[in-house]
């Protein structure tokens, strides 16, 4: 059998044309982009564009920025005064209770108050009852005298109404003392409140809400110049402590 002849093949010279289409409809894409982009709503693309930001890095933009800055503004406006309001309230409910602290410990104890062996009186403290130490202690002394237990089983019934804590001060005058038994006036005043701490535990006042401290002649409420001014500074001073007192303790402020 004759075998055919191979048909001779031919060079397509026009494929140029298929990369040439294909180069122009790019071209003409690009184009279509670029005028879309430099028409584009700047409004739009500001929205768009923060929308994107907060999305993927979580950090807004200006213009939100702005909006949420307002908001943390106004929400910690909101939270200040919440609590301003209700420290407000607490502190009226506070002094409304050492007032009436102080008015009963005034009506209990009138006749030494019109002594002026007694004196009562309300301060951001608390409630201070100061006892002229006359009343209590014989001179250079802190053994508590018979009348003295008048005085404070008065006392001891008002707090043992209260759960508030309680400080006992004894204060001196600055005249100096020394005996065998108190070197200087730190041992006698500190040894003075010892003595009616005593006393009010006796009198059924918890011990875990009482404290004794001697300030000698540190604490003075009028000048020692006259020995009836002396008179007064020799006092011991019962402290029924603010509960907003010991609020600010606990926290440092």
């Amino acid at each position: 059998m004759a075998r055919r002849r191979k048909r001779a093949e031919h060079d397509n010279h026009e494929r140029w044309l298929i990369s040439y289409a294909d180069f122009i409809t790019l071209l003409f894409a690009f184009f279509v982009v670029m005028y879309s982009i430099s028409s584009v709503n700047e409004g739009k693309y500001k929205v768009f564009s923060d929308s994107l930001s907060i999305a993927f890095t979580n950090q807004p933009t200006s213009a939100s920025q702005d909006v949420a800055v307002n908001q943390q503004e106004q929400m910690l406006k909101a939270l200040v005064d919440r609590r301003t309001a209700r420290l407000g309230e607490q502190q009226r409910k506070i002094q409304k209770r050492m007032k009436t602290l102080a008015d009963g410990l005034s009506q209990v104890l009138v006749k030494p108050i019109e002594q002026g062996l007694v004196s009562v009186n309300q301060t951001p403290r608390g409630v201070v009852l100061d006892i002229n130490a006359n009343k209590l202690f014989r001179p250079g002394d802190a053994e508590l005298q018979a009348g003295a237990s008048e005085v404070l089983h008065e006392v001891a019934l008002a707090l043992q109404k209260e759960v508030l804590n309680v400080e006992v001060e004894g204060h001196t005058d600055d005249v100096p003392i020394r005996n065998a038994r108190f070197p200087s006036n730190w041992e006698l005043s500190g040894s003075r409140a010892s003595s009616v701490v005593r006393m009010l535990v006796e009198q059924g006042v918890a011990e875990q809400r009482l404290a004794a401290v001697g300030l000698a002649s540190t604490k003075p409420i009028v000048q020692n110049d006259t020995p009836e001014n002396r008179a007064r500074n020799r006092r011991v001073s019962i402290i029924i402590v603010s509960p907003a007192v010991e609020r600010d303790a606990a926290t440092g402020g």
